[in-house]
Formats: structure tokens, C-alpha cells, sequence
């Protein structure tokens, strides 16, 4: 939790120079800064799926131990650079995110609805950040649960073959890969379709229920706690998985080395459990979770405004109000045509 401390504090520092130098033009060419370093985060992003593979592979191949100890060590520091790299990833999305709010105050602004920022005295409002600050940990929740009920699934059939396959684990009998596969791919399809399910219509629910305005207090909602989610599930499932693998070497505890096997072990292998989806699954999710959202709540912008913008036309019975102006004696005395009196 510590460690959203100073990325938070190096954002926001971020997007208050920006705004300083060119307003929300600043913004959003800070933004499209960050995005062209993509290609390098990339680069590092997959520096750790390439070291956990090599030693998965080295161990199924039966190399001798010490290959396994350098992959190992490659792993650790590849689960640190996934986590920068994911780190970057949801610091873009709040600046991007960012940009896209302001083209949507833009938008509606020109198709008839007045709204100049998120007004949080209002009601619906203030109800609605709070839904959406609430948004990315219902996701977080769906995806977490989707790989632990996979994961389940995946053990369960493991479990099949050591019953009725012979000769696994003595390198005789053949393991059946392809059906732990499927149970991967068919979870991660059809598991992920309520939370983006979620990701798309709860705009819509927010903002033709509630309005432009009420919408504008989501996304912030939104955006603010996906952000600070984001990060902290990178670093957390980061930290998990290399103090499992710590226990490879042997870690001192109280004076004493615990290694592979020990209890201590048992219990990070526990944590990794939700270290992996928080690192894998969850935590960059967040990024996408608050891009998506934005860009619908763009996308239905110019319904929204046509449709609140007529709404208060008609409770209203004006689309401008009237202004009185002061009237002279010179006004009066005039016999000019265009001369309009206030009664």
C-alpha cells in the first residue's frame, strides 16, 4: 500500500505541470509522451513472462539444478520490471483518462447541455463518484474469483490424470496438456464477460439515468480509485511472487533458514495465490477498465446532452434565461425602432 505513495505523488506533479504550461492541451501531449515509450515498456513488460517460461521449460526438461537457480533469479527480476511496466501503463491510463474527460465536458458543452466541471454539491453527483470509485473493485473482485475458480478447475483435472493415467510421475504415462489448456482459455473468455460487461454498461446505466453531470462524477470516481488499485495490485502480486521464490535460496527468518518446503514456504506459496492474479489479472485490468469507460461516456456524450439539454428546456420553458439591463432617459426619449423597453 506504501508503494502508491510516490508514483501517486510523481502523477500528480505530472498533470499539475502540464496544466500549468498548456492547460488541458498539456495534458493530453503529456499523455501521448508517456505513450511513446511504449514500445520499451513493452520490452520490459515481457522480460518476465520470457524468464518464468525458461524456467519452466528447464524444469521439464530435467536440466541440472543450477539452470533452475539462474532462471529463478532472472524471474524475480522479471516479476520487479513487470511491475514497473504495468506501473507506467496505469499512470498513462489516468493521464489519457484525464484528456478523454476533458473532451467530454467539451462535447456535451456543444450540443446544448452548459456544464463547466463536476459539481460535487449536487446530489447526484457526489452518489455517483462513489459508484464509481466503487467500479474497479467489483472488477478486481470478478477477476480475481474467475482465476481462482479456473485454477480449481485446473487442479481438479490434474488430479484426474495422476488417478487414472499410470506412470506420470516416473516420466512413463503421458500427461494430457491439452485439457489443461482448454480449462484456461475457456475460463479467461467466458469468465471475463460480466466484468466487461460491467466496465461498458454501467456508464450507460449512470448517464442516461442520471445525467452528464452525474456521469462526469463517475468516471472521476472511477478513475481516481482504479489508479491507486492498479498500482497497488502490481506491486503487491510483485512482492508476493518473488518472496516465494525467495525460499529457493533459503530465507533468514529470526535467525534461522527456511528453504523449499518449510512452513514459511507454504504460507508465501499462499499468498501467491493472490499475488498472481493481482500481478497478472486484476492490476492491469485497471488501465483498461478506466480507457473503456471514458471512451463510452464519450461516445454517448452528444446523445446525453441532446437528451438533458431538451429536458431542461422544458422544465425551465426557456432555453436562455432573460437578463434585465438598466434603462436610461436618453433610452426613453430615443425613437430609435430597435429600442425595447423593459415593463
Amino acid at each position: 500500500m506504501e508503494s502508491t505513495f510516490l508514483p501517486i505523488l510523481v502523477l500528480a506533479g505530472g498533470i499539475y505541470g502540464s496544466y500549468a504550461f498548456a492547460g488541458l492541451y498539456g495534458v493530453a501531449i503529456a499523455a501521448a509522451g508517456m505513450m511513446a515509450t511504449t514500445a520499451m515498456q513493452l520490452a520490459i513488460d515481457a522480460f518476465g513472462p520470457i524468464a518464468d517460461n525458461a524456467g519452466g521449460i528447464a524444469e521439464m526438461s530435467e536440466l541440472p539444478k543450477e539452470v533452475r537457480e539462474k532462471t529463478d533469479t532472472l524471474d524475480a527480476v522479471g516479476n520487479t520490471t513487470a511491475a514497473t511496466g504495468k506501473g507506467f501503463a496505469i499512470a498513462s491510463a489516468a493521464l489519457t483518462a484525464l484528456a478523454l474527460f476533458a473532451a467530454y465536458v467539451g462535447v456535451i458543452n456543444q450540443n446544448g447541455f452548459a456544464m463547466a466541471g463536476i459539481n460535487i454539491y449536487n446530489a447526484k453527483v457526489l452518489a455517483s463518484l462513489f459508484i464509481g470509485g466503487m467500479i474497479p473493485y467489483i472488477f478486481s473482485s470478478l477477476a480475481i474469483r474467475a482465476v481462482g475458480e479456473a485454477a480449481m478447475a485446473m487442479v481438479e483435472e490434474v488430479r484426474r490424470q495422476f488417478r487414472e493415467i499410470p506412470g506420470i510421475m516416473e516420466g512413463k504415462g503421458k500427461p494430457e496438456y491439452d485439457k489443461c489448456v482448454a480449462i484456461s482459455t475457456e475460463a479467461s473468455i467466458k469468465k471475463m464477460m460480466l466484468p466487461g460487461a460491467i466496465a461498458i454498461i454501467s456508464p450507460l446505466i449512470i448517464g442516461f439515468l442520471l445525467g452528464p453531470e452525474a456521469l462526469g462524477g463517475f468516471l472521476a470516481g472511477a478513475t481516481v480509485s482504479g489508479v491507486l488499485m492498479g498500482m497497488f495490485q502490481n506491486n503487491a502480486g510483485g512482492a508476493w511472487d518473488n518472496a516465494k521464490k525467495s525460499f529457493e535460496k533459503g530465507v533468514d527468518i529470526n535467525g534461522q533458514k527456511y528453504y523449499k518446503g518449510s512452513d514459511p514456504h507454504k504460507a508465501s506459496v499462499t499468498g501467491d495465490t493472490v499475488g498472481d492474479p493481482f500481478k497478472d489479472t486484476s492490476g492491469p485490468s485497471m488501465n483498461i477498465l478506466i480507457k473503456l469507460m471514458s471512451i463510452v461516456s464519450l461516445v454517448i456524450a452528444p446523445t446525453l446532452a441532446g437528451m438533458f439539454g431538451t429536458k431542461n428546456i422544458s422544465e425551465t420553458g426557456a432555453a436562455k434565461p432573460k437578463t434585465e439591463r438598466s434603462i436610461s432617459l436618453n433610452d426613453l426619449n430615443s425613437s430609435s425602432p430597435n429600442t425595447h423597453y423593459l415593463r
